[in-house]
């Protein structure tokens, strides 16, 4: 079970053009033109299901440098945030690392101060309010959560935009595995079914998307807490 108080990885500050990077953005975003090559041409693949039973995170594991060289083959780009959520690490390593950071400090004030969670809605907000105002480069996460409410999974994209689906996708490798997704999901997966729906969307990415690879971390998300497991092989999860 992962420990959602724990501190997250501390960028360095302002990133060198060689610091690895973990995601993919349309180009134009909100700070294209201030970080250029090392913002727009990155990859990775998340994706995010809702069942009745809880949501299923899955990333792969590849950080590389504009999509063409592999700087590192196990990275977690799923994070637990919130008792009972977890957030993908989707754009430049330092900016991924400090808006993580930071919706960790707001839950976990928030639960100080009211003695309860926030409710999953009210985190995504705060999210979109995050990467429309905050110092954050260029992001584009998958939130996933429980909360009295159900399961939920929303996409915030670099201008804040925040949308709730029953599925979603990010990343260069996104149409590859969307592709799998249609196939897929339906509404009454389980657990199981998700996970092992959401392995296949990843393996899909993997294929033939250059900035995606190395396996597969998936997170599974219930109102008991957050598991998060690393896969190097997709062999047993499909």
């Amino acid at each position: 079970m992962s420990n959602w108080n724990a501190s997250a990885p501390q960028g360095n500050g302002d990133p060198s053009p060689y610091e690895p990077e973990l995601g993919s953005l349309p180009d134009g975003g909100r700070n294209a033109g201030e970080h250029g090559d090392t913002v727009n041409k990155t990859g990775t693949t998340t994706v995010g299901i809702t069942t009745d039973d809880g949501v299923v995170i899955a990333t792969d594991m590849r950080a590389s440098l504009g999509g063409r060289f592999v700087s590192n083959k196990n990275v977690q780009k799923v994070e637990q945030i919130h008792p009972t959520a977890a957030l993908t690490l989707v754009g430049s390593v330092g900016g991924a690392q400090s808006f993580i950071s930071s919706l960790r400090a707001e839950a976990n004030l928030y639960e100080s101060r009211r003695g309860e969670t926030m409710s999953i809605d009210a985190l995504a907000t705060l999210a979109g309010n995050f990467a429309r105002g905050g110092p954050f480069r260029a992001i584009n996460p998958i939130l996933g959560g429980v909360d009295e409410e159900g399961s939920h999974v929303y996409s915030i994209d670099p201008a804040g935009g925040v949308m709730a689906d029953d599925y979603t996708v990010t990343g260069s490798g996104m149409q590859l595995a969307y592709g799998v997704l249609e196939n897929e999901y339906a509404d009454d997966l389980t657990l199981s079914d998700a996970k092992t729906a959401a392995a296949r969307a990843v393996k899909s990415a993997v294929e033939r998307d250059t900035g995606s690879g190395n396996g597969v971390f998936l997170a599974e998300v219930t109102g008991d807490g957050v598991d998060i497991q690393g896969h190097e092989s997709f062999d047993d999860l499909l």
